[in-house]
Protein backbone atom coordinates (compact mmCIF):
# COMPACT_ATOMS: atom_id res chain seq x y z
CA UNK A 1 0.00 0.00 0.00
CA UNK A 2 1.48 3.45 -0.97
CA UNK A 3 0.57 6.61 0.37
CA UNK A 4 2.01 9.67 1.52
CA UNK A 5 2.01 13.10 3.31
CA UNK A 6 0.47 15.85 1.22
CA UNK A 7 0.08 18.83 3.43
CA UNK A 8 0.26 19.36 7.05
CA UNK A 9 -2.35 22.24 9.15
CA UNK A 10 -2.13 22.90 12.61
CA UNK A 11 -3.63 24.71 15.01
CA UNK A 12 -2.05 25.85 18.29
CA UNK A 13 -3.30 26.95 22.09
CA UNK A 14 -1.25 30.46 22.76
CA UNK A 15 2.22 29.95 24.26
CA UNK A 16 3.09 30.25 27.77
CA UNK A 17 6.62 30.87 29.00
CA UNK A 18 7.24 27.94 31.71
CA UNK A 19 8.29 29.82 34.69
CA UNK A 20 7.86 29.68 38.50
CA UNK A 21 4.68 31.66 39.01
CA UNK A 22 3.47 30.02 35.93
CA UNK A 23 4.14 26.35 37.53
CA UNK A 24 2.62 27.57 40.73
CA UNK A 25 -0.30 27.62 39.41
CA UNK A 26 -0.45 24.34 38.58
CA UNK A 27 1.94 22.11 41.62
CA UNK A 28 4.18 22.98 44.38
CA UNK A 29 6.50 20.12 43.15
CA UNK A 30 9.97 21.41 41.97
CA UNK A 31 10.81 18.05 39.53
CA UNK A 32 8.50 20.31 36.67
CA UNK A 33 11.37 22.77 36.68
CA UNK A 34 14.14 19.72 36.07
CA UNK A 35 12.32 18.31 33.18
CA UNK A 36 13.23 21.20 30.51
CA UNK A 37 9.94 22.59 29.41
CA UNK A 38 10.87 26.17 28.34
CA UNK A 39 6.94 26.82 26.64
CA UNK A 40 3.86 25.07 26.70
CA UNK A 41 0.15 25.67 24.74
CA UNK A 42 -2.71 26.25 26.46
CA UNK A 43 -6.11 27.20 24.87
CA UNK A 44 -8.12 30.31 25.28
CA UNK A 45 -11.17 29.22 27.24
CA UNK A 46 -14.43 27.96 24.95
CA UNK A 47 -11.90 26.52 22.44
CA UNK A 48 -12.06 22.80 22.51
CA UNK A 49 -11.00 19.78 21.23
CA UNK A 50 -12.82 19.42 18.18
CA UNK A 51 -12.13 23.40 17.26
CA UNK A 52 -8.96 22.96 17.25
CA UNK A 53 -9.14 19.56 15.31
CA UNK A 54 -11.70 21.60 12.43
CA UNK A 55 -8.91 24.57 12.38
CA UNK A 56 -5.85 21.72 11.61
CA UNK A 57 -7.99 19.88 9.32
CA UNK A 58 -8.98 23.19 7.22
CA UNK A 59 -5.52 24.03 6.99
CA UNK A 60 -4.46 21.09 5.55
CA UNK A 61 -7.03 21.19 2.88
CA UNK A 62 -6.36 24.71 2.00
CA UNK A 63 -2.39 23.69 1.57
CA UNK A 64 -3.26 20.78 -0.37
CA UNK A 65 -5.75 22.17 -2.55
CA UNK A 66 -8.37 19.62 -1.75
CA UNK A 67 -12.07 20.24 -0.98
CA UNK A 68 -13.48 18.56 1.84
CA UNK A 69 -15.83 17.02 -0.42
CA UNK A 70 -12.92 15.03 -1.48
CA UNK A 71 -11.63 13.10 1.22
CA UNK A 72 -12.48 10.05 1.75
CA UNK A 73 -11.66 9.41 5.14
CA UNK A 74 -11.29 11.05 8.48
CA UNK A 75 -9.31 9.33 11.21
CA UNK A 76 -9.32 11.20 14.39
CA UNK A 77 -6.60 10.17 17.16
CA UNK A 78 -6.45 11.63 20.32
CA UNK A 79 -5.33 10.82 23.77
CA UNK A 80 -8.49 10.96 26.40
CA UNK A 81 -11.08 13.45 26.63
CA UNK A 82 -13.12 15.18 23.90
CA UNK A 83 -16.10 17.70 24.35
CA UNK A 84 -19.12 14.28 25.44
CA UNK A 85 -19.16 10.97 26.52
CA UNK A 86 -20.97 8.78 24.41
CA UNK A 87 -20.04 11.16 21.86
CA UNK A 88 -18.51 10.40 18.35
CA UNK A 89 -15.84 13.65 18.04
CA UNK A 90 -14.40 11.85 14.57
CA UNK A 91 -17.92 12.05 13.10
CA UNK A 92 -18.43 15.52 14.53
CA UNK A 93 -14.98 16.86 12.80
CA UNK A 94 -16.07 15.34 9.78
CA UNK A 95 -19.53 17.18 9.67
CA UNK A 96 -18.19 20.19 10.96
CA UNK A 97 -15.29 20.43 7.77
CA UNK A 98 -17.85 19.57 5.33
CA UNK A 99 -16.00 16.06 4.12
CA UNK A 100 -19.62 14.93 3.27
CA UNK A 101 -18.41 12.13 1.41
CA UNK A 102 -16.02 10.98 4.00
CA UNK A 103 -16.11 8.14 6.51
CA UNK A 104 -15.22 8.52 10.33
CA UNK A 105 -12.95 6.74 12.57
CA UNK A 106 -11.99 7.82 15.65
CA UNK A 107 -8.07 6.21 17.22
CA UNK A 108 -8.01 6.93 21.56
CA UNK A 109 -5.77 5.11 22.69
CA UNK A 110 -3.34 7.19 24.54
CA UNK A 111 -0.38 8.92 23.23
CA UNK A 112 0.11 6.12 20.46
CA UNK A 113 -3.34 7.24 18.83
CA UNK A 114 -1.65 9.30 16.04
CA UNK A 115 1.20 7.10 15.08
CA UNK A 116 -1.08 3.93 15.14
CA UNK A 117 -3.37 6.13 12.53
CA UNK A 118 -1.03 5.88 9.58
CA UNK A 119 -1.62 1.91 9.99
CA UNK A 120 -5.61 2.34 10.12
CA UNK A 121 -5.25 4.47 7.27
CA UNK A 122 -3.45 2.02 5.14
CA UNK A 123 -6.01 -0.74 6.13
CA UNK A 124 -8.66 1.81 5.16
CA UNK A 125 -7.11 2.15 1.52
CA UNK A 126 -6.08 -1.64 1.22
CA UNK A 127 -9.68 -2.70 1.35
CA UNK A 128 -11.50 0.48 -0.37
CA UNK A 129 -10.12 0.83 -3.56
CA UNK A 130 -11.89 3.76 -4.24
CA UNK A 131 -10.40 5.92 -1.09
CA UNK A 132 -7.82 8.28 -2.97
CA UNK A 133 -7.59 10.90 -0.09
CA UNK A 134 -7.51 10.43 3.86
CA UNK A 135 -7.30 12.96 6.77
CA UNK A 136 -5.41 11.82 9.88
CA UNK A 137 -5.92 14.46 12.48
CA UNK A 138 -4.61 14.45 16.14
CA UNK A 139 -5.77 16.77 18.74
CA UNK A 140 -5.24 17.34 22.61
CA UNK A 141 -7.25 19.38 25.25
CA UNK A 142 -6.49 19.47 28.46
CA UNK A 143 -9.66 19.21 31.12
CA UNK A 144 -8.44 21.06 33.96
CA UNK A 145 -10.81 19.16 36.09
CA UNK A 146 -9.83 15.89 35.16
CA UNK A 147 -5.97 16.57 34.64
CA UNK A 148 -3.15 18.66 36.00
CA UNK A 149 -1.19 19.61 33.20
CA UNK A 150 1.64 19.60 34.95
CA UNK A 151 1.04 16.99 37.50
CA UNK A 152 -0.85 14.18 36.10
CA UNK A 153 1.71 13.24 33.79
CA UNK A 154 5.77 12.96 33.67
CA UNK A 155 5.05 16.17 30.97
CA UNK A 156 3.94 19.43 30.37
CA UNK A 157 0.91 19.22 28.55
CA UNK A 158 0.13 21.45 25.90
CA UNK A 159 -3.19 22.12 23.50
CA UNK A 160 -3.20 21.98 20.09
CA UNK A 161 -3.83 19.80 17.15
CA UNK A 162 -2.36 18.65 13.69
CA UNK A 163 -3.99 17.58 10.20
CA UNK A 164 -2.21 15.78 7.48
CA UNK A 165 -3.49 15.05 3.98
CA UNK A 166 -2.91 12.42 2.72
CA UNK A 167 -3.00 10.60 -0.83
CA UNK A 168 -2.48 6.89 -2.32
CA UNK A 169 0.26 6.72 -4.36
CA UNK A 170 1.65 10.07 -3.52
CA UNK A 171 5.72 9.52 -3.72
CA UNK A 172 6.73 12.41 -1.03
CA UNK A 173 6.72 12.18 2.62
CA UNK A 174 6.05 8.34 1.75
CA UNK A 175 4.23 5.68 4.72
CA UNK A 176 6.73 2.77 4.76
CA UNK A 177 5.45 0.42 8.12
CA UNK A 178 4.02 0.64 11.20
CA UNK A 179 4.63 -1.51 14.01
CA UNK A 180 2.82 -1.62 17.58
CA UNK A 181 3.51 -3.32 20.59
CA UNK A 182 0.86 -4.20 23.76
CA UNK A 183 1.44 -5.11 27.13
CA UNK A 184 -2.07 -4.85 28.33
CA UNK A 185 -0.62 -5.79 31.83
CA UNK A 186 -0.25 -2.46 32.65
CA UNK A 187 -3.43 -1.60 31.29
CA UNK A 188 -4.45 0.13 35.06
CA UNK A 189 -0.73 2.26 34.71
CA UNK A 190 -2.63 5.42 33.83
CA UNK A 191 -6.49 5.66 34.25
CA UNK A 192 -9.32 7.58 35.49
CA UNK A 193 -10.57 5.56 38.31
CA UNK A 194 -14.68 8.00 38.04
CA UNK A 195 -16.64 7.94 35.87
CA UNK A 196 -16.97 4.64 34.14
CA UNK A 197 -19.48 1.92 34.57
CA UNK A 198 -17.41 0.28 37.51
CA UNK A 199 -17.66 3.53 39.31
CA UNK A 200 -19.97 6.35 37.89
CA UNK A 201 -19.75 9.42 38.71
CA UNK A 202 -21.75 10.67 41.98
CA UNK A 203 -21.72 6.96 43.43
CA UNK A 204 -20.15 6.85 47.06
CA UNK A 205 -16.55 7.50 46.92
CA UNK A 206 -16.62 9.49 43.51
CA UNK A 207 -16.99 12.78 44.83
CA UNK A 208 -14.84 15.21 45.63
CA UNK A 209 -12.47 17.33 43.08
CA UNK A 210 -9.61 14.75 43.99
CA UNK A 211 -12.15 12.00 42.84
CA UNK A 212 -12.48 13.42 39.52
CA UNK A 213 -8.72 13.78 38.87
CA UNK A 214 -6.24 11.87 36.36
CA UNK A 215 -3.80 10.43 39.24
CA UNK A 216 -0.01 11.02 38.20
CA UNK A 217 1.09 6.87 37.03
CA UNK A 218 4.57 7.46 38.68
CA UNK A 219 2.35 7.76 42.07
CA UNK A 220 0.78 4.64 41.56
CA UNK A 221 3.27 2.26 40.19
CA UNK A 222 3.51 1.01 43.63
CA UNK A 223 0.15 0.36 44.51
CA UNK A 224 -0.04 -1.11 40.82
CA UNK A 225 2.83 -3.79 41.13
CA UNK A 226 2.54 -4.60 44.81
CA UNK A 227 5.44 -2.65 45.67
CA UNK A 228 7.77 -5.20 44.29
CA UNK A 229 10.89 -4.01 43.50
CA UNK A 230 11.61 -6.95 40.28
CA UNK A 231 8.46 -6.17 39.09
CA UNK A 232 9.12 -2.12 39.10
CA UNK A 233 12.57 -2.80 37.61
CA UNK A 234 10.80 -4.59 35.37
CA UNK A 235 8.46 -1.99 34.38
CA UNK A 236 10.74 0.71 33.82
CA UNK A 237 13.26 -1.76 32.22
CA UNK A 238 10.05 -2.14 29.63
CA UNK A 239 9.89 1.46 28.72
CA UNK A 240 12.57 1.14 26.37
CA UNK A 241 13.12 -2.06 25.74
CA UNK A 242 10.33 -2.33 23.43
CA UNK A 243 10.53 1.33 22.02
CA UNK A 244 13.42 -0.62 20.56
CA UNK A 245 11.76 -3.79 19.86
CA UNK A 246 9.02 -1.64 17.79
CA UNK A 247 11.63 0.31 15.87
CA UNK A 248 14.08 -2.96 14.99
CA UNK A 249 11.09 -4.38 14.10
CA UNK A 250 9.61 -1.43 11.79
CA UNK A 251 13.32 -2.28 10.13
CA UNK A 252 13.01 -5.71 9.54
CA UNK A 253 9.81 -5.25 7.80
CA UNK A 254 11.12 -2.69 5.44
CA UNK A 255 14.86 -4.02 5.18
CA UNK A 256 16.44 -1.05 6.82
CA UNK A 257 18.95 -0.54 9.33
CA UNK A 258 18.34 1.94 12.34
CA UNK A 259 21.36 4.37 11.35
CA UNK A 260 19.65 4.77 8.33
CA UNK A 261 16.58 6.50 10.13
CA UNK A 262 17.63 10.28 9.98
CA UNK A 263 15.32 11.38 12.72
CA UNK A 264 13.05 9.99 15.57
CA UNK A 265 10.23 12.04 16.53
CA UNK A 266 9.29 11.07 19.72
CA UNK A 267 6.36 12.42 21.73
CA UNK A 268 7.31 15.72 23.18
CA UNK A 269 8.76 13.77 26.44
CA UNK A 270 10.93 15.69 29.37
CA UNK A 271 14.53 15.98 29.17
CA UNK A 272 15.89 12.83 31.27
CA UNK A 273 12.94 10.54 29.22
CA UNK A 274 14.36 11.54 26.03
CA UNK A 275 17.58 10.61 26.99
CA UNK A 276 16.78 7.66 27.75
CA UNK A 277 14.66 6.37 24.88
CA UNK A 278 17.84 7.40 22.53
CA UNK A 279 19.67 5.12 25.10
CA UNK A 280 17.81 1.97 24.22
CA UNK A 281 17.90 3.02 20.35
CA UNK A 282 21.49 2.82 20.21
CA UNK A 283 21.09 7.00 18.23
CA UNK A 284 22.11 10.29 19.49
CA UNK A 285 20.02 12.85 21.69
CA UNK A 286 20.06 14.86 18.70
CA UNK A 287 18.67 12.83 16.32
CA UNK A 288 15.10 12.47 18.02
CA UNK A 289 13.17 16.44 18.59
CA UNK A 290 13.34 17.01 21.86
CA UNK A 291 14.17 20.35 21.42
CA UNK A 292 11.07 20.70 19.84
CA UNK A 293 9.57 18.83 22.64
CA UNK A 294 11.13 21.31 25.39
CA UNK A 295 9.71 24.42 23.50
CA UNK A 296 6.56 23.24 23.22
CA UNK A 297 5.14 20.70 25.41
CA UNK A 298 3.25 17.60 25.06
CA UNK A 299 0.16 17.60 22.69
CA UNK A 300 -0.59 14.03 23.52
CA UNK A 301 -1.15 12.22 20.07
CA UNK A 302 -0.38 15.06 18.14
CA UNK A 303 3.26 15.67 18.88
CA UNK A 304 4.58 13.81 15.44
CA UNK A 305 2.62 15.43 13.29
CA UNK A 306 3.35 18.46 14.94
CA UNK A 307 7.41 17.92 15.00
CA UNK A 308 7.05 16.69 11.43
CA UNK A 309 5.72 20.07 10.11
CA UNK A 310 8.59 21.72 12.01
CA UNK A 311 11.64 19.46 10.53
CA UNK A 312 9.83 19.82 7.03
CA UNK A 313 9.73 23.42 7.28
CA UNK A 314 13.05 24.10 8.71
CA UNK A 315 14.20 22.29 5.98
CA UNK A 316 16.12 19.75 7.62
CA UNK A 317 14.53 16.82 6.39
CA UNK A 318 15.72 15.91 2.51
CA UNK A 319 14.46 13.88 -0.43
CA UNK A 320 14.64 10.53 0.57
CA UNK A 321 15.22 11.29 4.17
CA UNK A 322 13.94 8.01 6.81
CA UNK A 323 12.07 9.30 9.03
CA UNK A 324 10.43 7.64 12.54
CA UNK A 325 7.70 8.93 14.36
CA UNK A 326 8.14 7.00 17.74
CA UNK A 327 5.70 7.21 20.75
CA UNK A 328 4.53 5.31 24.14
CA UNK A 329 1.13 5.12 25.39
CA UNK A 330 -0.82 3.90 28.50
CA UNK A 331 -2.50 0.50 27.25
CA UNK A 332 0.60 0.10 27.05
CA UNK A 333 1.46 0.56 24.06
CA UNK A 334 4.78 1.62 21.76
CA UNK A 335 4.32 2.82 18.17
CA UNK A 336 6.47 3.47 15.58
CA UNK A 337 5.38 4.46 11.83
CA UNK A 338 8.11 4.77 8.93
CA UNK A 339 8.08 7.37 6.72
CA UNK A 340 10.03 7.98 3.48
CA UNK A 341 10.32 11.59 2.81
Amino acid sequence: MSFGVVAIGESLGEPVKVTDSVVAEYTASETVRSWGYRRFHRAEDGVLLTDLAVQACEQALKAASVDAAEVDLVVLAIADFAEYLCWDAAAAVQGRIGAVNAEAMLINQACSSGTIAFDAVAGRFATHPDYHNALIVSANRVCDTYQNRMDSTTTVLSDGAAAALVRRGHQRVRWLATEIITDGRYADFFRMDVGGTARPFGTAGAAGPEGLRVRNPLDRLGELLDNDARRMLEFVRTFGGNMRLAVDRVCARTATDVSEIKRFIHLNDNRKAAADIARALGVPLDRLTNDLALDHGHFGAADQLLGLRRLMQAGELQSGDLVALTTLGSGMHWAVTLLRV
